[in-house]
């Protein structure tokens, strides 16, 4: 057998080693001696001399026997042949591993290492086939902990006239006594490859296979330190996503809410995706989606810069456009190369509707009670943080048993399809759900067909408005008196708001600060507004709230009364009765101006 055929069997990295090896030893072999055991100084003008001519024939690669080839490799070998894998030849880096191993005992028997891998029954395959055979990584012993193997075939052994005698091949070398250990093969991971090879004349010879193994332990131990190190930033990445959305959901009074966060992908580049719900006060509420451009750490810290931000502006009680015109010039300024979609929208269910502003984001869905789905249609201006656009409201109603879903675009875009087919498979999906709002959420992810895997982040925003009925409904009522002005409106208002209080049975404690919270606010406009003016009380199953109306934009606020002063003292009287109070522009330029009592617990 001749290393030609060898090496021609081996991987093209494992044969460049083998040929080096050569090389060295054929140079070492054919060095001459220095004469006299000394060496002359060398001189700059001095030129190399001649090479001697050889004194015999150069010897080739056709020469060499197949443990003075492959016993000077690194890599593990053994050779092996016939259909029960019987040892041909193991090379000194495999006994030095395992041990040594007889020539001519099964490979069942002399190496369990090949069992431990799977290997025997590929080999078998291989042997059959005539081709490689690739297996996946396997825990072997303690020695060797996991393994990449793959397999080839190779035939047989040895016979006369092959140019290595059959006596070369089975050649067991010993394992080295005395090797540096830092040069000895180590325990850990090896890429196991079975090839072709010829041993003996090919007339005379039986098929088997040639194992190779390469210590690939630093690389296998690099990637799994790489695989941790990305775990754990996206653990941190996800963790960090997941602080800065609500931990916990405000529940309005008139409104079932429930959101669902899913992040995407199994990296560390989380989203920006995120949601809000905030109680506006008078019964009303705000919500909030939006979705931050591009992914990882710096979307997501972005993006609760802008919920921060949203929940601040929406203290001042601002129409929806107004509130994204602020959170468009803060979006420039946090990060001039982000750029986020949102959309804002307030309920308020005296109202019966849904009023909402959109910055590049994808349109609300609103159903009906009898199953009807409708988008949300203009006005939609360009996303956050591109400046230079003025934002409108647009209106929707979403009364008594509607519901809405406010969504980000990893529920609805694929890349193999319009982002319109998206959205339309949603309304099928949302037509069809049923059940409380958080199920609603856990429904319309599954039935648009996104799973752990997959590869954008998802948020999702349901409410509904329900339909009460029976003693339900009686914990829901709406009162309003019109009021023209003069010195009569004050009283009208007084006893309008305690026959009112009385009606809904109200504590008799609970009614004289309603009472009086109504007549202070109507005082207020009476002094301080125009007409139109309008008195309204509403009750839910938790608070009374009191709003007056009128015509004038100016919002009122509390200061500090002198004790001379006969006027100032209005919303002072309004702060220290009421649970919390507010004022806000209405939308035909007017102002309304509120306060709220917490009921008692069990009330109604």
């Amino acid at each position: 057998m001749n290393f030609t055929r060898w090496s021609a069997r081996l991987p093209g990295t494992q044969r460049r080693a083998a040929a080096r090896a050569d090389r060295k030893d054929r140079t070492a072999a054919t060095a001459p001696a220095a004469a006299g055991g000394s060496v002359p100084a060398a001189r700059a003008e001095a030129t190399p001399p001649a090479a001697p001519a050889p004194d015999g024939p150069v010897p080739t690669l056709d020469g060499l026997s197949v443990h003075d080839t492959l016993g000077k490799v690194p890599a593990l070998v053994a050779v092996v042949y016939g259909p029960e894998h019987r040892v041909a030849y193991v090379n000194d880096a495999y006994a030095a591993l395992f041990g040594p191993r007889a020539p001519g005992a099964s490979a069942r028997e002399a190496l369990p290492e090949l069992t431990e891998l799977g290997l025997l029954p590929l080999m078998d395959q291989v042997l059959r086939s005539r081709r490689p055979r690739t297996v996946k990584s396997r825990r072997v012993t303690a020695d060797v902990n996991a393994a990449t193997n793959i397999a080839a075939p190779r035939p047989a052994p040895p016979a006369p006239g092959d140019g290595a005698p059959v006596a070369d091949v089975p050649h067991q070398a010993p394992a080295p006594a005395a090797a540096d250990a830092e040069s000895r093969p180590r325990s850990g991971y090896y890429t196991f490859t079975c090839s072709p090879i010829e041993v003996g004349a090919p007339e005379a010879g039986q098929p088997g296979v040639l194992v190779f193994a390469a210590d690939v332990t630093d690389q296998v131990e690099a990637a799994e330190r790489l695989r941790a190190s990305e775990r754990r930033q996206r653990e941190a990445a996800v963790t960090l996503q997941r602080s800065l959305l609500p931990q916990e959901l405000e529940q309005p009074d008139d409104l079932r809410v429930a959101a669902t966060y899913q992040p995407g992908g199994k990296d560390t580049a989380v989203g920006g995706d995120w949601y809000d719900v905030i109680t506006l006060g008078a019964g009303r509420t705000a919500l909030v989606i939006g979705d931050v451009m591009g992914r990882g750490v710096r979307a997501a810290a972005v993006m609760g810069q802008l919920r921060t931000a949203v929940r601040a502006y929406a203290r001042l009680d601002l129409p929806p456009h107004e509130v994204l015109q602020l959170l468009d010039g803060l979006a420039g300024e946090i990060d001039a190369t982000q750029i986020a979609t949102c959309i804002y929208a307030v309920h308020d269910p005296n109202e019966g509707r849904l009023v909402y502003a959109s910055a590049g984001h994808l349109p609300i869905l609103v159903r009906d009670p009898d199953g009807t789905v409708r988008r949300a249609a203009e006005p939609t201006g360009p996303p956050l943080g591109t400046g230079g656009w003025m934002h409108t409201s647009g209106t929707m109603p979403l009364g008594p048993g509607s519901s809405a879903v406010l969504y980000t675009d990893g529920l609805v875009e694929r890349r193999t399809e319009d982002i319109d087919e998206g959205v339309a498979a949603l309304e099928r999906a949302f037509a069809g759900a049923t059940g409380s709002p958080q199920v609603m959420c856990d429904r319309l992810i599954r039935a648009l067909g996104v799973t752990a895997d997959h590869d954008d982040d998802v948020a999702v925003l349901v409410l509904q408005h329900p339909a009460r009925t029976g003693h339900d409904a009686e914990l829901f009522h709406n009162a309003a008196l019109e009021l023209l002005g003069g010195i009569e409106a004050a009283p009208r208002a007084r006893a309008f708001a305690s026959g009112v209080l009385v009606s809904w049975r109200f504590p008799t404690e609970l009614r004289d600060l309603g009472v009086l919270a109504a007549s202070e606010l109507v005082a207020n406009s009476l002094q301080h507004g125009t007409p139109p003016m309008r008195l309204r009380l509403r009750r839910t199953d938790r608070r009374l709230i009191i709003e007056v109306t009128d015509g004038d934009d100016h919002l009122p606020r509390r200061r500090r009364a002198e004790p001379a002063d006969e006027a100032g003292r209005g919303i002072s009287i309004i702060a220290t009765i009421a649970s919390s109070w507010g004022s806000r522009r209405t939308p035909g330029g007017g102002k309304a101006v509120w306060c709220e009592f917490a009921l008692p617990a069990g009330h109604g």
